[in-house]
């Protein structure tokens, strides 16, 4: 778990941008897995599958989105820096969660961060 540190979160006003970041300091995580972005609503235990995917990185730069996210997030990767990157704008009240990032080497179980809060006011 140590693998993975967030940064990033905190409160935006409706229609505001904020940007999400995650260092993962393992080298072969990092260049040899997929990396992700779930999120779930702030204030529930939880188990990890019920978390909702936004976005996700592979290894060769290929992006995906959730349709909810669609034409407002931006998911990229720093590779001088370990660091998956993920740039919100436009957010909606129902962006409220806390986010996660995951990295899935295929195997059984995603590797997580530790979760960052983002709360959008209306």
């Amino acid at each position: 778990q140590g693998q993975l540190v967030e940064s990033g979160g905190g409160s935006v006003q409706a229609g505001g941008s904020m940007k999400l970041s995650c260092v993962i300091s393992n080298n072969f995580l990092f260049n040899r897995c997929d990396l992700q972005y779930y999120r779930h609503p702030p204030g529930k235990e939880h188990p990890v599958k019920e978390r909702a995917y936004v976005s996700g990185i592979s290894r060769n730069g290929t992006t995906t989105l959730a349709d909810s996210v669609k034409d407002r997030f931006t998911i990229s990767r720093d590779n001088a820096k370990n660091t998956l990157i993920l740039e919100m704008n436009n957010l909606k009240t129902d962006d409220t969660a806390m986010y996660y990032c995951a990295v899935d080497c295929g195997g059984l179980e995603k590797y997580w961060g530790q979760g960052k809060l983002v709360t959008v006011n209306p």
